[in-house]
């Protein structure tokens, strides 16, 4: 990740009254039981399917998408989506607009997120990001080389990766320029050929009453707050995924050439769906 992107606006007030502290506990604790025994499940059905399939996963991730889908309904979040996912070997970039983009795009199509080596270590999220297959990477050009030949492996086992080219979170009313440093590697001999990426538009709508920004997590926003309010919000609000259609990587001169076009689709959804009205 780079550094953070911030706003010259202060985040807004958020204060939680006797009502949301026990829609916190309530909502707090359905999620952890979810995470937890479904985390046993799948790490129980892994120690099959790992030696039978090796890096292709045939069950586990449906039990992510459980969890996932299931966690919108335990917020009382909406949860749509708009277009046709891809069924071609390839990859699924987004916006990134805070940490309910990880449910979101796993709970309707099975995804492996890319992400820094670093998170790896980090303690629970760490666990759950191993058992769910993500991808880890170094930010270091010295392994350039043997990254895309892990992007190669799990790509060839049909798995969809999916990173946000953005490289931060915001406050959900805004797309960052896409960096290009990621799309270097679809363009290798190996995966340039079959190689397709299709971009996916995040757009959160606030509960009624509250800042279009509710959802957002930047800057130096902490989790735990921000998880907080999440739960203990009366109303709540939506989130609406649009799958944009794939391109093929052998269609664009180069690494810039894609990354421009798929943030043109990511942009024109995004601006599309927060100015229609509810």
């Amino acid at each position: 990740m780079t550094p953070t992107w911030d706003s010259d606006e202060a985040p807004d007030a958020f204060r939680i009254g006797p009502g949301g502290w026990v829609r916190v506990v309530l909502r707090g604790a359905a999620l952890i039981v979810l995470i937890l025994v479904c985390l046993v499940v799948l790490m129980a059905v892994r120690l099959v399917e790992a030696p039978l399939f090796g890096l292709r996963r045939p069950v586990t991730p449906f039990i992510t998408q459980f969890v996932c889908r299931n966690a919108f309904r335990i917020l009382g979040m909406g949860y749509r989506t708009r277009g046709t996912l891809m069924k071609a070997r390839g990859a699924v970039v987004a916006n990134h607009s805070s940490w309910l983009d990880i449910f979101a795009l796993n709970a309707r199509k099975r995804v492996y997120f890319v992400s820094k080596a670093e998170v790896a270590r980090w303690p629970g999220i760490g666990l759950l990001a191993r058992a769910t297959g993500t991808v880890f990477i170094e930010r270091d050009r010295r392994q350039a080389r043997a990254q895309t030949r892990l992007f190669e492996d799990r790509l060839k086992a049909g798995h969809k990766l999916l990173f946000f080219p953005e490289g931060t979170s915001t406050d959900g009313l805004r797309v960052l320029p896409f960096k290009t440093t990621l799309f270097a590697a679809f363009f290798s001999e190996e995966l340039r050929d079959f190689m397709q990426v299709q971009a996916v538009s995040v757009v959160y709508r606030a509960p009624k009453g509250q800042s279009a920004r509710f959802y957002g997590w930047w800057g130096d926003m902490a989790f735990a707050p921000h998880l907080l309010k999440t739960l203990a919000a009366r109303r709540q609000g939506s989130v609406l995924l649009i799958y944009h259609p794939p391109v093929k990587v052998a269609d664009f001169a180069d690494r810039k050439a894609v990354a421009a076009h798929l943030e043109s689709q990511v942009r024109r959804g995004h601006r599309a769906a927060t100015a229609r009205p509810e």
